[in-house]
C-alpha cells in the first residue's frame, strides 16, 4: 500500500467543479487584483475567525512583516526593538522580525507540545520588549491566558503566527482572534491552502488595519498618493475565489484530520515513538501536521519509505543554527535542538483514507 504524505492533487480534485466554477468567474468578470472576490474571502475569513477586519496579502511571510511594519509606522515599535518568538519555529517568523530591523529573543518550546513555553516568556522581557510573536506550531492553539497576562503586564502587543492553525480554538474564540494582529498562510500545504501562494492578516484594529492595507498597496490608499513606502502584497482574485470555496469545507476537513490523529494517538504503541500530548481539549487542535519524535529518524524514515509511506521532517535544523542567523548561531537551546534533530510528521490530510492511517500505524508498531 502507498500512503503519500500529502496528496494535494487530490485534496483539490474533490472540490473540483465548484473551485472551476470560481476560476471561469473571476477570468469572465475581468477584474483581477483587489475585486468583489477579495473582498468577499476577506469578509468571510474574518467572520470565520471572529475579527473586525481581514486583509488579503501574498503570503504568510508577508503577513508578519506588514504586521510588524506597521506598528513601526504607527511609532509602537523602533529599530532595535525586541520581539519574544519560540526558538523552535518555521524561520519565517524570525525573518519577518528582522527585516523590520527588529531584534528576536528566541524562547524554548515545551517539549510535550511543541509550543512556546509560557513560562519562559517573561524571564527574556526587557525594556526593549515591544511584542510577543505567539506561534500555533503544527496546527496546536498555545495557551494564551499568560500571554495576555504578560502583555497587559508590561504593555505588550500580541502577535499570532497562525500559518498552521486555521480554525484552531482557544476557549471560544479562533486563532487569529487571540492577539492584537495575526498573520495567516494559505500556502497550497496549509489547511486552508491556495492553488498558489497567499495569506492575511486578521485584527480587530481600524487603525491597523488602515496602515497595512496601504503598506501592502505601494503605502497607497488612494491611487498615486503614497503615504508609505510600500510594497506589494496583494491577494488576488483567483486564489481569494479559490480559498473562498475552500473555506465553506474548513470545518469537515478539519474533523477528518482530528479522526486521522486519534487514530494516530490511541493506536500508536510504539515506546520509540513519542507522541504529541494535547494540553488543551481535542477540538482545539487542527493537526496541519502529525508530528512524531524518535532518536533515530533517518532509520525510522528510510524503514516507512521503503514499506510506501511518505512522511517530511518540520524542521530539521533549528533557526538559530541556519547560516542565515550567524549572530545567533553561538545560542544553545537544547529543547529545540533535541526536537529538531528528532521530529518526523506522519501522513494526515482530509482525503487520507482509513484503511492508509491504519497501515501506518501498523508499520509504526512493527518498527
Amino acid at each position: 500500500m502507498q500512503v503519500p504524505f500529502l496528496d494535494l492533487k487530490q485534496v483539490n480534485l474533490k472540490d473540483y467543479a465548484e473551485i472551476s466554477q470560481a476560476i471561469d468567474e473571476v477570468i469572465k468578470g475581468g477584474w483581477y487584483i483587489h475585486g468583489s472576490k477579495c473582498k468577499q474571502f476577506e469578509q468571510n475569513f474574518a467572520n470565520y475567525c471572529g475579527t473586525k477586519h481581514c486583509i488579503g496579502v501574498a503570503n504568510g511571510l508577508d503577513a508578519l512583516i506588514l504586521i510588524l511594519r506597521a506598528y513601526q509606522e504607527l511609532g509602537v515599535m523602533n529599530t532595535g526593538d525586541e520581539v519574544i518568538v519560540p526558538a523552535n519555529t518555521y524561520i519565517a517568523s524570525i525573518l519577518a522580525i528582522s527585516a523590520n530591523n527588529l531584534t528576536p529573543v528566541l524562547v524554548e518550546p515545551s517539549l510535550n507540545n511543541y509550543l512556546i513555553d509560557v513560562d519562559k516568556i517573561e524571564q527574556v522581557i526587557t525594556a526593549k520588549t515591544k511584542a510577543i510573536m505567539i506561534v500555533h506550531l503544527y496546527g496546536q492553539i498555545t495557551p494564551m491566558a499568560k500571554v495576555w497576562e504578560l502583555a497587559k503586564k508590561y504593555n505588550l502587543k500580541v502577535i499570532e503566527d497562525s500559518a498552521q492553525a486555521h480554525g484552531a480554538y482557544y476557549q471560544d474564540k479562533r486563532s487569529g482572534n487571540l492577539s492584537d494582529a495575526s498573520g495567516f498562510s494559505f500556502y497550497p500545504g496549509k489547511n486552508l491552502g491556495a492553488i498558489g501562494d497567499g495569506g492575511a492578516v486578521t485584527t480587530n484594529d481600524d487603525q491597523l488595519d488602515y496602515t497595512i492595507r496601504a503598506l501592502a498597496n505601494y503605502g497607497s490608499e488612494v491611487k498615486y498618493k503614497n503615504m508609505y513606502k510600500g510594497i506589494n502584497s496583494r491577494l488576488d482574485e483567483l486564489q481569494a475565489a479559490i480559498l473562498d470555496v475552500k473555506l465553506a469545507k474548513l470545518d469537515e476537513d478539519t474533523e477528518k484530520r482530528r479522526i486521522i490523529a486519534k487514530m494516530y494517538r490511541e493506536q500508536i504503541t510504539n515506546p520509540k515513538i513519542a507522541l504529541p500530548q494535547v494540553e488543551l481539549n481535542e477540538n482545539s487542535h487542527v493537526w496541519h501536521v502529525f508530528v512524531v519524535r524518535t532518536e533515530n529518524r533517518e532509520e525510522f524514515q528510510k524503514y516507512l519509505a521503503e514499506n510506501g509511506i511518505g512522511t517530511v521532517i518540520h524542521y530539521p535544523t533549528p533557526p538559530h543554527k541556519q547560516e542565515a542567523y550567524k549572530e545567533l548561531n553561538h545560542l544553545s537551546l537544547p529543547v529545540s535542538e533535541q526536537i529538531h534533530r528528532e521530529v518526523i510528521s506522519l501522513p494526515i490530510s482530509p482525503v487520507q483514507m482509513l484503511e492508509q492511517t491504519q497501515y501506518v500505524i501498523d508499520l509504526v508498531n512493527t518498527y
